[in-house]
């Protein structure tokens, strides 16, 4: 076989590969859906937990709401806020936590006499403070 017909066997074969080959299409959906309705605030990571009260301090309420953390996060850019997380169960926290949706005694506000031992950003980010 001679180099003309060697290419134009070879094009032949890539035509037809290309022709037959399945087009894939990729399609990529991202769903946060809505915000827990925890009456203290749920936790920034997922699943997004709710927090017990006296987990969070009072400048992550406004007005009385929970202003929300992770995606759903209602702070400023550069907002900083206490939690005791002595009440995170990655803190070693295993006592009860109210259930989504749950209505709480304690509206809205932290506790009186707030003990935070962390400073987290709203984002899921803590920036190391430990008073």
């Amino acid at each position: 076989m001679n180099k003309p017909s060697m290419f134009a066997l070879a094009g032949f074969v890539a035509v037809f590969i290309a022709i037959g080959s399945p087009k894939v299409e990729a399609q990529l959906s991202i769903n946060i859906g809505i915000a827990p309705t925890c009456p203290y605030g749920y936790y920034d990571y997922t699943p997004y937990g709710c927090a017990p009260y006296g987990y969070y301090g009072p400048e992550w309420f406004r007005h009385g709401a929970f202003i929300g953390v992770g995606p759903w996060f209602q702070g400023s850019a550069n907002f900083h806020g206490h939690v005791n997380n002595s009440f995170d169960p990655q803190h070693g926290y295993s006592g009860r936590r109210p259930e989504n949706g749950e209505r709480g005694t304690e509206r809205g506000r932290a506790p009186k006499h707030f003990k935070g031992n962390e400073v987290r950003d709203g984002r899921g980010h803590g920036d190391g403070e430990r008073r």
